[in-house]
């Protein structure tokens, strides 16, 4: 019956592809005994409550292997029916081209772009040590769960995976296995044309146990693949990697071949297949006996639930705290902070300082806080300051909170988007913003899938002064207001700031907080009116005759540019855009009576790129911006070499008025 089931995997993978004329045959055929000998024997689940807190996580970082994925959630009881199969790659289907996390029922995480997957999968299996730190006891195993995942030759190309099996490694994730199908093919031919590492050794060095088992000889060699497994479930202080020699394509006319890496058999070809593994069945028929077999893992899996249902009521009953605490964690359920106390600020600070305190006083009501920097928390004041209570996130130490990332900047963010599809964990990662470009597709998935990761990026313009061009960011914060879902907060002073890591908190999308590194005024009229993005900071009397529109550390030469146009009889008002994706939620309403389409005289003024400004600054508008990279020097030199001061801001007000009177 083995036999059976691997062939109607590989089989109803190939039709499924080949019906959408698209996709990826070449890992489903030579990955089916690996996917069947997990789901079968192994993976902790039950397709009948697919968020079950205590399931084992499989993440399929080769995500073009899409059709492999979707028909073991099929054959193992998960929402996916024959007709969504029918529709693979299909708009509005059940079953899209990569996996995508929220779409479809079994699916961990949104993959595709190799390498991300692995390094969501450190991120999973951090969770999980984190969380079972925190919460087991002696005979109640609250939270004890394996991660799996499945990669190939491209994830383990990519330098993201380089970065997170590092930090697994030092961080000694023993509950972490790696599933490498190693076919040795990508789509430009064999891997010996640009990759020959000695994969195991690369392991070895980064502290990891190494499994080897050959397949090529064996392909359907069910037991070698489940001693592997079994070997890597006993190693507790390292992570495993099972290195898996294959064929792609296997049993086809272009096994070994990279024609079968990302195009459908073709019928010809396909009828081949079926013809050598011996199955005799029409396009998406599978016997009932397959079926019979499949459910035996599911029913397995519905047990185990109930069985852990059954200790944690015990567990309830003997450490109610306890539980409660981690009912709290894995509903995501927030305290009520104390508003009056996080927007308080006795003296002016830098948003970066102003951020640490709030960061700080949230972290001592917020137990899931967990986060760090890559290797900067010194310069982006991202330590949970109280040591002996937050502890460091260490193999002597996993209920620690604070994080040590180290130079990996990639492998951060995604990792922190594991930590976040866990559950039970609120995730931060902080970096200098221009580092935030290489955390970019990392965040650009925490945007498409819609989970709350914090970045908290700090040294945010040509305030960085003497570091120079190459650490003065211009172009970041159009790059990250391009991404759909992302929410960018540029907050000008301390309450702000505050509002910020508030709306952060509460959002069900990420949130970027760009921060300064200079100190920066504390403003009357500022506060939580920033969470509504954009909210009029100064006003003058009556209509005014001309809007000064900003945010962060810009908002301070508009308020001073202000005074001057009052001194010549011009009524100002401020407007103070920390978040323009907050700022065009609101009602219209609300947005003209904060920007009067009437008032066409306009000044928009930020230390970055002008592309976001134009819809602001409209006909008749002026916008003060960077139109060229930073310098080195110091900063007040700087802002008024390139124009920032409230002279210049006062000026090209003057000139939007006359424009409007012509």
């Amino acid at each position: 019956m083995k036999q059976t089931v691997i062939n109607a995997i590989r089989i109803l993978s190939a039709d499924t592809i080949e019906r959408a004329k698209s996709g990826h045959p070449g890992l489903p055929l030579g990955s089916a005994p690996i996917g069947y000998a997990l789901f079968q024997d192994f993976l902790k689940f039950n397709p009948k409550d697919p968020k079950w807190d205590d399931r084992d996580r499989f993440v399929l970082s080769a995500g073009h292997g899409s059709a492999l994925l979707y028909t073991l959630l099929h054959l193992y009881g998960f929402s996916v029916s024959i007709d969504d199969l029918k529709h693979f790659r299909k708009l509005g289907s059940k079953t899209p081209g990569h996996p995508e996390y929220g779409h479809t029922e079994g699916v961990e995480t949104t993959t595709g772009p190799l390498g991300q997957g692995v390094a969501n999968a450190v991120g999973m299996a951090m969770a999980e040590a984190h969380l079972a730190a925190r919460f087991n006891r002696e005979g109640y195993p609250v939270v004890d769960h394996f991660t799996y995942c499945l990669c190939g030759d491209g994830c383990l190309e990519e330098g993201i995976s380089y970065e997170a099996c590092s930090f697994a490694g030092a961080h000694g994730l023993g509950k972490l296995i790696l599933l490498y199908d190693d076919n040795e093919i990508t789509i430009e031919g064999n891997t010996s044309v640009t990759f020959r590492d000695d994969v195991a050794k690369r392991f070895e060095a980064q502290n990891w146990q190494v499994i080897k088992v050959d397949l090529v000889s064996k392909p359907d060699n069910v037991l070698l693949i489940t001693n592997a497994i079994r070997k890597a479930q006993r190693e507790t202080k390292r992570p495993s990697v099972i290195v898996f020699k294959t064929h792609i394509g296997y049993g086809s006319p272009l096994e070994n071949s990279p024609k079968c890496h990302g195009s459908p058999l073709g019928e010809e070809n396909l009828a081949a297949t079926r013809k050598k593994f011996g199955w005799e069945y029409p396009p998406f028929t599978i016997p009932e006996e397959v079926y019979s077999h499949t459910r035996k893992a599911a029913r397995r899996g519905a047990r185990r639930e109930r069985d852990w249902k059954t200790m944690l009521s015990e567990y309830t009953k003997k450490y109610p705290d306890l539980a409660a605490e981690y009912l709290k964690a894995m509903t995501g359920e927030l305290p009520e902070f104390d508003l009056e106390d996080l927007l308080t600020f006795e003296k002016p600070l830098s948003t970066r300082q102003a951020s640490s305190v709030v960061l700080n006083k949230i972290a001592r009501e917020l137990p899931t806080l967990m986060g760090g920097s890559a290797d900067l928390a010194p310069s982006t004041l991202t330590e949970m300051k109280e040591i002996e209570t937050f502890g460091v996130f260490s193999p002597e130490n996993y209920a620690g909170r604070n994080v040590h990332f180290g130079i990996r900047e990639h492998a951060m963010a995604a990792i922190s988007n594991g930590l976040c599809l866990h559950g039970g964990i609120r995730p931060y990662c902080a970096t200098f913003f221009v580092f935030s470009d290489y955390c970019k597709h990392a965040m650009r998935l925490s945007a498409l899938m819609k989970i709350p990761v914090i970045y908290v990026l700090t040294h945010d313009s040509i305030g960085v002064g003497e570091d120079g061009p190459t650490h003065e960011p211009v172009e970041q914060l159009v790059g990250l207001r391009a991404i759909p879902d992302m929410q960018i907060f540029r907050p000008a002073d301390g309450k702000e700031t505050a509002a910020a890591w508030l709306y952060a908190l509460k959002g069900q999308a990420p949130t970027a907080l760009v921060l300064s590194r200079q100190t920066l005024p504390n403003y009357a009229g500022s506060g939580l009116g920033a969470l509504k993005g954009g909210y009029v900071l100064e006003d003058c009397e009556g209509t005014p005759d001309v809007l000064l529109i900003a945010s962060g550390s810009e908002v301070e030469p508009c308020v001073a540019a202000k005074r001057l146009l009052e001194g010549e009889n011009i009524k100002a008002r401020v407007v103070s855009m920390p978040c323009m994706e907050a700022f065009e939620r609101q009602p219209d309403a609300y947005r003209e009576s904060v920007i009067p389409a009437s008032v066409k005289a306009r000044v928009c003024v930020e230390a970055g790129s002008p592309y976001s400004w134009y819809k602001y600054a409209g006909e008749k508008g002026e916008i003060v911006a960077m139109n060229s990279f930073g310098a080195s020097g110091p900063a007040p030199e700087l802002f008024v070499r390139f124009g920032f001061t409230a002279q210049n801001v006062a000026e090209k007000a003057k000139k939007s008025l006359n424009e409007t009177r012509v």
